[in-house]
């Protein structure tokens, strides 16, 4: 499946999961740091979770926009996503993701809404990109 690459960005990080990452354009500038659950010291800094779990998010909403732009629900201006993302050992070896986006759409019928997040979850990259390899659960707030 081929893409019309309407937009790129470039980021490079340096020290892993104890280092420092920046998007090449200088926009995003982070401090990493691992989590005491995985090992690390904790303390200040982000991890990739945090990043994936904040950019899944707020694409998501994009999506609901998106959907709602062509004819669907529209979305409320409060409208909010919670994407919660969890890292592990797999049974298969290696790590793995564990993904669930709440979504919380005020003033929309819970069928609507549910509708909204479904077609969403067809045309959110996010969602695409984790598409049978992630399990990613939805749940209407």
């Amino acid at each position: 499946m081929s893409v019309n690459v309407l937009y790129k960005t470039s980021a490079k990080a340096t020290g892993g999961r104890d280092g420092h990452a920046a998007t090449l354009d200088g926009a995003l500038d982070v401090k990493l740091a691992t989590p005491k659950e995985l090992g690390g010291a904790g303390g200040a800094g982000n991890n990739p979770e945090q990043l994936f779990a904040a950019g899944y998010a707020a694409c998501f909403i994009g999506a609901m926009k998106f959907v709602a732009s062509q004819g669907g629900p529209k979305v409320p201006t409060d409208a909010a996503v919670t994407s919660t993302i969890g890292i592990g050992p797999r049974s298969e070896g290696g790590f793995g993701l564990d993904i669930e986006l709440a979504v919380y759409l005020p003033g929309l019928s819970r069928s609507d809404a549910e509708a909204l997040v479904a077609k969403a979850h067809q045309v959110c990259p996010y969602s695409n990109a984790t598409r049978g390899n992630v399990d990613v659960r939805l749940k209407v707030a």
